[in-house]
């Protein structure tokens, strides 16, 4: 009897909170058209009273695509937009890049901080503490160093911050498109399915995390909430600062959707390193400051990790069948949705992506039993603890 509960129970529970998660991924979508509507309307109401906002990057060692950043960040339409650059202790040549890019703007406000030391624990975290300290937007608004963001990009999530209730919108990343091969386009589905997840659950009021290369955040939400040096060290720092928002505060946490806020960022070049970045972003979760991140993202986690694990064992129990059908029927659901959505920022591979579905349930039961078993991160060559 409890077993043939267990069976279907866990289906049951497993299709169904994926549901709510696509009713929520559709709530956010339609919230994000509003939003933007009433966003325009209230820019072309009043042109004179535009806030400032204050675009906030971490760099450490990234002359390799830092040009890229600055050409599209050179682009945006934003005449009260300021940046600050933080250089992190870098010994290439990131520093003369963003004193030329400084050089150049006629009209724009750019502020260049350099560390001569980092005390971490968690390094990046460190430095953007420092970049707020010397922000005076009304708005912060972040990316990193290896992005390139769209044309207007500054405007778009500024749109998204029409309700005064709104604390911070999370914007979607996605790997850069072009590449091909299995390894390349599973990067760019990684991406859009971790994104869909963190848009359905902040739609249903469950926001607890996001990408920190794409999210910006009310500075009086930010006082509110302590200021930045009060969210917890974590690995990932982004989730920690979105979680304690919603704890700590009564302010909403909304997600944007539409393509004016994608922005792409550069892959990894070998499994090693997207390993450590994607385990980086799993124990963040795992491991939360938060009570209610770690509960929700370990259940959900843990139970794509049971449905895997069932496929071996139903050579012996073939009755194990509905935690294994329960998973890849909604990764299929997910993987449309995100499709859907988000398509025109993937790679063009059309039938293709049945591998992808199949793949990611197997690949993120990979990443938890490493998390369980602490295997340590790096970022920037520096170990995460």
């Amino acid at each position: 009897m409890w077993y043939f509960l267990f069976r279907l129970g866990f289906a049951a529970i497993f299709i169904g909170l994926h549901c709510a998660l696509m009713i929520g991924l559709f709530m956010e979508w339609r919230r994000d058209q509003r939003l933007c509507e009433k966003g325009r309307q209230q820019q072309a109401q009043e042109p004179s009273a535009r806030p400032r906002v204050s675009v906030i990057v971490p760099v450490r060692n990234e002359d390799s695509c830092l040009a890229g950043l600055l050409q599209s960040l050179g682009l945006q339409d934003y005449a009260e937009a300021e940046y600050i650059f933080i250089d992190d202790r870098s010994s290439d040549a990131s520093a003369g890049l963003l004193r030329d890019f400084a050089a150049g703007q006629s009209t724009a406000c750019v502020r260049l901080i350099t560390l001569t030391e980092n005390p971490g624990p968690n390094h990046k975290q460190y430095a953007l503490a420092r970049g707020i300290e010397c922000a005076t937007g009304d708005f912060f608004l972040f990316t990193d160093a290896d992005c390139v963001v769209p044309r207007g990009w500054v405007s778009a999530m500024l749109e998204r911050m029409s309700d005064e209730r709104v604390g911070a919108i999370i914007g979607p990343v996605f790997k850069n498109p072009e590449e091909s091969g299995f390894f390349h386009t599973y990067q760019c589905f990684d991406h859009a399915i971790r994104y869909m997840y963190l848009a359905g659950s902040t739609g249903i009021g469950a926001a607890g995390g996001g990408f920190g290369n794409n999210l910006m955040l009310r500075a009086a939400a930010l006082k509110h909430i302590g200021g930045y040096d009060a969210v917890p060290p974590s690995p990932t720092e982004d989730a920690a600062l979105v979680s304690r928002l919603r704890s700590h505060s009564n302010y909403q946490i909304r997600a944007a959707i539409g393509a004016d806020t994608h922005v792409l960022t550069r892959k990894e070049t070998s499994w090693r390193a997207f390993v450590n970045q994607t385990l980086r972003w799993n124990n963040g979760g795992l491991f939360s400051p938060d009570p209610i991140t770690r509960f929700n993202f370990g259940f959900l986690m843990i139970t794509i990790s049971m449905g895997i694990l069932a496929l071996p064992a139903l050579v012996a129990l073939p009755s194990l069948w509905p935690l294994s059908a329960a998973v890849l029927f909604s990764m299929t659901m997910n993987s449309v949705a995100t499709l859907r959505l988000f398509g025109q920022s993937l790679p063009k591979q059309g039938i293709a992506y049945i591998v992808q579905t199949v793949f990611t349930p197997m690949y993120f039961t990979f990443l938890t039993i490493l998390g369980f078993c602490r295997i340590k991160v790096t970022w920037k060559d520096s170990r995460i603890p």
